[in-house]
């Protein structure tokens, strides 16, 4: 077989036990291994004989290891996210990195969704109380209507567009926040648009984010931003951990400067989970926003395809550090 491609996944953190899927789709053209791997230099052996590397979010591919590799025609992220590739150096190394940003699209914003109505409606309290044997409405008594209230989107990008769409059939009157999306794009989508995130933040009885994780989104929730919401106002975050302050997140909680928040994803998961045990209105789930069966395999089979383009030299789709190999070479 001319070609050896590797799936890296995390030893710690697994998320992949086999790779039929990939091989079925590059069953002609070259072989594929899986490599449950403590870090990245336990990768070393392989470095000169890998022609195309798909990696999961638990792993880092940094610089050193980038420009060690001596045969890699592509690097696909198995995700949306890309953070954890240094995408500078594959540049360098005149090597693609490519992610699949569309295949969980419907699965985050249907889990966004859930987390906002579970806040909204008081599920886990209700659930709590009627597993203690009690069987009291009371227990919802902080509910509101939701139709009329505010649903604010940062980040309007798929996942965004998805999000206020769902939020839209609910009876929320939906604003976003998004500096890169072309001017008229509100006007599409039938929503509001604000211009600053300060006022997105003081309007919104909800605000759920949909930004990828740079150094721009950073920390972009942190104490001022928080302070800035509604104290009735609920935060949702199936984006990235490190987009929202943990140390802000509690003392917001402590300080009860908002009424919940839901979160998908942590600053440094899996660690910061016991707020949800410190605050009945903080709710956590195990980055699993992305999940559905059928969204892993479109995952799987779109990385798996990207690999056969780079492989047989076609033009790439998803490539996110601008780099193209010749076509046809």
């Amino acid at each position: 077989m001319p070609h050896e491609v590797f799936v890296l996944d995390s030893a710690q953190i697994p998320h992949a036990s086999e790779v039929d899927i990939e091989s079925e789709i590059l069953r002609d053209c070259a072989s594929v291994r899986l490599l449950h791997l403590e870090d990245e230099g336990d990768f070393g052996p392989y470095l000169d004989r890998a022609a195309g590397l798909i990696i999961w979010h638990q792993l880092n591919l940094t610089a050193d290891c980038i420009r060690k590799l001596k045969r890699a025609q592509v690097i696909v992220r198995n995700g949306v996210g890309f953070e954890n590739v240094d995408t500078q150096a594959a540049a360098e190394m005149g090597i693609p990195v490519c992610n699949v940003p569309d295949y969980g699209t419907e699965e985050v914003a249907d889990h966004s969704m859930a987390l906002c109505l579970a806040l909204a409606r008081q599920l886990r309290p209700l659930l709590e109380d009627v597993l203690q044997g009690n069987w009291r409405w009371e227990v919802a008594s902080a509910c509101h209507r939701i139709r009329g209230q505010v649903f604010g989107i940062i980040g309007c990008g798929r996942i965004g567009t998805a999000t206020a769409l769902r939020a839209k059939a609910f009876g929320y009157a939906v604003r976003f926040y998004d500096p890169y999306v072309s001017s008229g794009y509100e006007k599409a989508l039938g929503v509001g648009r604000e211009h600053s995130l300060e006022q997105l933040l003081a309007d919104s009885d909800v605000v759920s984010l949909h930004v990828p994780l740079t150094a721009e989104t950073h920390h972009m929730i942190d104490v001022p931003q928080l302070q800035l919401m509604k104290r009735a106002a609920f935060l949702i975050n199936t984006a990235r951990g490190p987009v929202v302050c943990h140390q802000a997140l509690e003392q917001a909680f402590a300080q009860k400067w908002i009424a919940g928040a839901a979160l998908d994803v942590l600053e440094d998961e899996p660690l910061g989970v016991e707020l949800s045990a410190r605050f009945e209105n903080c709710l956590i789930t195990s980055h699993s926003a992305f999940y559905s069966q059928e969204s892993m395999i479109e995952m799987r089979q779109t990385s798996a395809q990207v690999i056969r383009e780079a492989l047989c030299h076609k033009r790439l789709i998803n490539v996110v550090n601008g780099v193209q190999m010749p076509v046809g070479a």
